[in-house]
């Protein structure tokens, strides 16, 4: 297994991409000034993407892993790995998702807690409800991790 830093041509993940963040326009919002991982075994797994915040913290805006590969611990891996990548850099990484139990308890077994929600999110920034295992998001949950 490899992961490596993709600096050119990012947009060609966009089919990875788009599987966590159904609008192309909010991901060329972050994919610029993001730093995009691509996780490899044998062929590509999943992707993610980590933007500088503050001076102390960054943001996992974007993690997605190839459906047929869910459930193998490849996105618990990326965030092992972007985790102590960003340890010497940063203080706290973030991380924004919509309020469904499956993808918070995902973010809390990798070493996130709660921090916030933002009200509307979804409602207000996409022009399409977003549905999530059934759950049409409207929240954005906001967890947070140590590094």
């Amino acid at each position: 297994m490899e992961i490596v830093i993709i600096n050119e041509d990012k947009k060609r993940f966009i089919d990875l991409l788009l599987l966590a963040d159904e609008s192309e326009e909010m991901i060329d919002k972050y994919l610029g000034r993001g730093e995009l991982f691509a996780l490899y075994d044998s062929e590509l797994r999943g992707v993610c993407v980590v933007t500088c915040e503050s001076i102390d913290t960054c943001e996992l805006k974007n993690i997605a892993v190839y459906e047929k590969w869910h459930g193998m611990g490849y996105g618990s891996k990326l965030i092992q790995y972007i985790s102590e990548f960003y340890r010497s850099k940063y203080k706290t990484m973030m991380v924004g998702t919509g309020d469904v139990s499956k993808s918070i308890r995902f973010y809390e077994k990798n070493g996130f807690c709660l921090s916030h929600r933002i009200h509307n999110f979804f409602t207000d920034n996409y022009d399409h409800p977003l549905i999530e295992d059934g759950v049409q998001l409207v929240d954005m949950v906001y967890l947070k991790k140590a590094l």
